[in-house]
């Protein structure tokens, strides 16, 4: 982030990169699931709907305080969960194939609703609406679903090469690195370049998504207390993917609220770190 941040100038250029940054993340991730291993809990679809609906929800609430704050509400409630989800659900002793399989659910799930959606409330809401679903179907589809169609393609068709993708997973952290880095230098570059700066919008955004964030974490955790998985809950709804967050917000909201998963970014690092404090403390 302070790398993206200090040679925006630069990294801003290489935006273009970040979609395909994002399918190789996931792409990487959905080798090691399999067809054969997925099974959907009550907690999955518990989950499923917070998040789609919880969307909604936020943005009615926040719409009449501020447009811009809501869409950035919006998004960091919309997102599916990050792809390193999995690997802080295995540290802190939560059932991995269970986030994994949420992993796959929510992709989808966002696939489907995102280009359904964002057209409603986003820079494309004065266009005709089927144009602007088809637009966002065309980008946004491809970076969500396909990953998963070619992993699974890959798993049947080609297990030398899913042996190889497995063997280097570990490389998503790496790709993880460079998306994040360009999405942050983007993200300064446009504040840079504001004729009129709007620090209370901006301030309220970063506010909103710790809420946001922690709220998300804690309804996490209850939900999986009542199904006997805390921990691979709070992850999945809490912990988010918010390289893709930002890009959505970029590419289809106000450019502002890609500030709110900027910060969303911070505050969930910020949570994961102390839980793993926790975890250590405890086993020590």
């Amino acid at each position: 982030m302070i790398t993206g941040a200090v040679a925006y100038p630069w990294i801003s250029c290489l935006s273009f990169l970040t979609p395909c940054l994002i399918f190789i993340m996931l792409l990487l991730t959905f080798c090691k699931l399999s067809p054969r291993t997925i099974a959907i809990s009550p907690a999955h679809i518990w989950m499923l709907l917070i998040q789609l609906a919880g969307s909604l929800l936020v943005y009615a609430a926040l719409h009449f305080y501020n447009p811009v704050v809501a869409q950035g509400a919006f998004i960091c409630v919309l997102v599916p969960t990050a792809t390193a989800a999995a690997v802080i659900t295995g540290i802190l002793g939560g059932n991995v194939a269970f986030l994994t399989t949420y992993l796959l659910l929510c992709n989808v799930g966002v696939a489907i609703a995102a280009p359904l959606l964002l057209p409603l409330i986003g820079s494309q809401a004065e266009a005709p609406f089927i144009e602007s679903l088809l637009l966002i179907c065309r980008q946004v589809g491809p970076v969500l679903v396909l990953p998963l169609l070619t992993a699974w393609l890959i798993r049947y068709a080609f297990p030398r090469v899913n042996a190889k993708l497995l063997s280097i997973h570990n490389l998503t952290f790496y790709f993880w690195t460079a998306a994040l880095t360009i999405v942050t230098g983007r993200t300064v570059d446009f504040l840079v370049r504001q004729e009129n700066p709007d620090y209370k919008t901006e301030a309220a955004l970063a506010v909103v998504s710790l809420v946001i964030c922690i709220g998300q974490f804690l309804l996490g955790r209850r939900i999986g207390r009542r199904y006997g998985d805390p921990i691979s809950c709070g992850q999945g709804l809490g912990q988010k993917n918010t390289i893709l967050a930002i890009w959505m917000a970029q590419a289809y909201l106000h450019p502002i609220s890609s500030i709110a998963p900027a910060a969303y970014i911070l505050w969930q690092n910020i949570i994961n770190s102390y839980q793993l404090w926790r975890k250590n403390k405890r086993t020590s």
